[in-house]
């Protein structure tokens, strides 16, 4: 007789009788053991040498090492500055997949490091750290990439801007002499260590007109990373004496009692100020002078009578005298308040 195998299994126990009976039970079920496996060839991938503002991308390859189907349904990188391609989502047993990944190498020069999350379906490790680094470099670094001044028309003759430039490349660098597209600002090119390292020295031309210049400051290079190197130059003309609140208000009710008023002037220029005699174009105001920060700001406190009131269309002003040659006197304007329409 053949016998036929049918997933079942005996079990015998002893009734209640004494006879031995064997009860069939089903047998376990093998697929229970068939599970994926993710396995990376690498989990970190280093870039090297990678230039600023150029993308960097990588490819991570996975292969199923399990028995069952491998399922990637999402892949997170760390930061906005890395994104994930169109992965591979399903892998089965013994095949491969891959995880593309791009970097944009924005930033300042330096080593970076960044991390990208994967979820996956491998019970012994349902998320795996991938890592990418590597070391962000400028062939040319120029520093500061702005030229910024922020003068006085005392000291405007005075100022001056370097911007340093320094080749990272092994090939020398030359450089051609800096030109200026504005007339208001010139440049001068100065060699620090011939092929490596050179200085911009930027110098706004007085007298300037108006409050504000800007500048495009051009040089040409031998690199074919960066043939040409802009530097951006604004200059503010800013008031060498500055009053805060830039005009004395009075109340516009006439007032039975004495008025007080208080502003700041502060000193921008270079060359210290030194304010006294200070008056106000006006019967019975008294002027109260308090150094607080010695050469550099002072505190006025100006006391009005009662009573005291600007006829429409008469100017009154408070004037000091300030000790600086280029600016002998300063005046700020005193102003009333409108009476409230009635």
């Amino acid at each position: 007789m053949r016998l036929t195998t049918i997933g079942l299994a005996f079990g015998v126990f002893i009734s209640g009788t004494g006879i031995a009976v064997i009860q069939a039970q089903p047998a376990a079920s093998t697929n229970a053991t068939l599970q994926p496996k993710i396995q990376f060839a690498t989990p970190i991938h280093d870039f090297g040498k990678v230039k600023v503002n150029e993308p960097a991308k990588c490819d991570f390859i996975f292969t199923n090492t399990g028995q069952a189907l491998l399922e990637v349904p999402a892949v997170h990188p760390g930061c906005g500055c890395t994104t994930a391609g169109s992965w591979t989502r399903q892998v089965e047993p013994g095949k491969t997949g891959i995880i593309p990944i791009q970097f944009n190498a924005a930033g300042a020069p330096g080593p970076f490091g960044k991390t990208i999350t994967v979820t996956c379906n491998d019970p012994s490790q349902p998320t795996v750290i991938l890592q990418i680094k590597g070391l962000l470099w400028k062939p040319v670094d120029v520093t500061p990439q702005y030229a910024i001044f922020n003068v006085t028309t005392e000291s405007v003759s005075n100022t001056t801007s370097i911007v340093r430039i320094v080749n990272n490349e092994d090939t020398p660098l030359t450089l051609s002499a800096p030109e200026s597209n504005n007339r208001f600002f010139t440049a001068e090119l100065k060699t620090k260590q011939p092929g490596k390292e050179f200085e911009v020295i930027i110098r706004p031309v007085p007298p300037l007109d108006g409050t504000s210049k800007q500048a495009l400051i051009t040089l040409k290079t031998s690199s074919t990373n960066l043939p040409v190197i802009n530097i951006n130059t604004v200059v503010t003309l800013l008031p060498t004496l500055v009053a805060n609140p830039p005009s004395i208000i009075i109340p516009s009710e006439p007032n039975t009692n004495s008025v007080r008023a208080v502003i700041q002037i502060r000193n921008n220029g270079s060359s210290p100020m030194k304010l006294s005699d200070p008056v106000v174009n006006a019967n019975g105001v008294d002027v109260q002078i308090t150094e607080i920060e010695p050469g550099r700001a002072s505190s006025l406190t100006l006391t009005f009578p009662p009573d005291f009131t600007i006829a429409p269309g008469e100017k009154i002003e408070l004037k000091v005298k300030t000790g600086l040659a280029h600016l002998p006197t300063f005046e700020v304007p005193v102003v009333q308040r409108p009476h409230a329409a009635r």
